[in-house]
């Protein structure tokens, strides 16, 4: 983890992950999403940055909600995307 970022240093794990869609695009009758996301503020889940409509980062935007994980299986990263930084 980067000590540069506040963010990261904060905790936030969430419960596990049961959502395995990505909302957003289930609504607009998209379902070709390539990774989701989990925001450690408030558990929302998106897809990621690969993925056509990018709603997790579109939810860092309408929310300011600095810090996200992968909701992928076996994978434990997190990004800031205030600071820029991978932990």
């Amino acid at each position: 983890m980067s000590s540069s970022c506040e963010h990261l240093a904060v905790g936030g794990e969430l419960p596990g992950n049961e959502v395995d869609v990505c909302g957003e695009c289930v609504a607009v009758g998209h379902r070709d999403w390539v990774h989701l996301r989990q925001c450690l503020s408030c558990g929302h889940v998106a897809c990621c940055d690969s993925s056509p409509y990018r709603h997790a980062t579109g939810h860092f935007h309408a929310t300011r909600h600095p810090v996200m994980r992968s909701a992928e299986p076996g994978e434990a990263w997190r990004w800031c995307y205030v600071d820029e930084v991978l932990g």
